[in-house]
């Protein structure tokens, strides 16, 4: 007999269920959204109107933090709304869609890390021909492959679970719908179904986080060769990328690298890469980068003094 889907909303428990704790929540997040939003739209108005950050670099940092903000956007303000309105239902479409776009720039960041890896590594071993190597035209081609390589992941995860019979429960207990919460309500054997999420999210995170651990390896080996000053900022960049890879990929590890079961961990987890990170991030790139310091230090002057005219 075939199993049909008879669920057409889920219930979100979110993370607390006293109303009390959510208002204080709903201040907290919705302080950390906008702490994001202005963050990573700050670093995107400095590179794109500063002189000085033209490298390739500047351009992955840019892209990363319009990612950002998209990817906290698909998940923090409904996050706050439920919080603040204590409505807890979504329909299955909207599940859906929020699960494609988690999905979409989740996996757009693990390629644009791999492609800023790849960029620090050019500029460090390979100086002399960082130029002709790291062209325009290449940027452009390994942003897109970025793009088209998380939207192959979010479609194969949605195909994945979209066809499957949901015959209730219907109550998720998370804050936002992902792979593992959701396959803990379909009606069916869901064992196949949990390969293919660590094939298609574990093991790529696996893979590509290995990838770059020997990549940066590599990379602080050969500072040896660089002069003191060069060593100074090899490591403010590095630094800075390393610390973004670690906080991601630990996560992304745990999170999908395992048998398809959730623990109670899962959300606060959650939490800290879905809201947390997204937040992170300016202040790792900003406050380690004296050249990204110094670009947003005069496009402050800059505008303080036409103001005063």
């Amino acid at each position: 007999m075939e199993l049909r889907n008879n669920v057409t909303y889920f219930v979100l428990l979110g993370l607390r269920q006293n109303p009390k704790e959510q208002k204080v929540l709903f201040v907290i997040f919705l302080l950390f959204y906008i702490l994001t939003v202005v963050g990573n739209l700050l670093i995107l108005v400095t590179i794109s109107l500063s002189k000085t950050l033209g490298s390739p670099m500047y351009l992955f940092l840019a892209n990363l933090s319009f990612r950002d903000v998209i990817y906290s956007s698909s998940i923090s303000p409904r996050l706050i709304s439920d919080l603040f309105f204590a409505k807890n239902t979504i329909s299955f479409h909207s599940c859906m869609i929020q699960l494609f776009t988690e999905h979409l720039f989740g996996g757009t960041e693990i390629f644009l890390l791999l492609v800023m890896a790849y960029d620090r590594y050019v500029a460090i071993c390979k100086p002399l021909h960082y130029l002709v190597i790291m062209k325009q035209w290449v940027c452009v081609v390994l942003l897109v492959v970025s793009w088209v390589g998380g939207f192959l992941h979010s479609v194969i995860q949605l195909s994945t679970i979209h066809g499957l019979p949901f015959c209730g429960p219907n109550v998720i207990d998370h804050f936002f719908c992902d792979m593992y919460p959701l396959l803990k309500l379909v009606c069916t054997d869901t064992y196949v179904t949990g390969l293919l999420v660590v094939a298609n999210g574990g093991m790529i995170c696996t893979i590509v986080f290995s990838f770059l651990l020997i990549s940066y390896g590599i990379i602080l080996h050969s500072l040896k060769n660089l002069s003191p000053e060069g060593k100074r900022k090899a490591l403010q960049t590095c630094g800075s990328h390393i610390t973004v890879v670690v906080f991601f990929f630990v996560l992304c590890i745990f999170m999908y690298a395992r048998p398809a079961k959730t623990f109670p961990i899962d959300k606060s987890l959650s939490v800290f890469y879905t809201v947390i990170t997204p937040m992170l991030n300016p202040l790792i790139y900003t406050l380690r980068n004296s050249e990204m310091t110094n670009a947003m230090k005069k496009l402050w002057r800059r505008n303080t003094i036409s103001f005063s005219r």
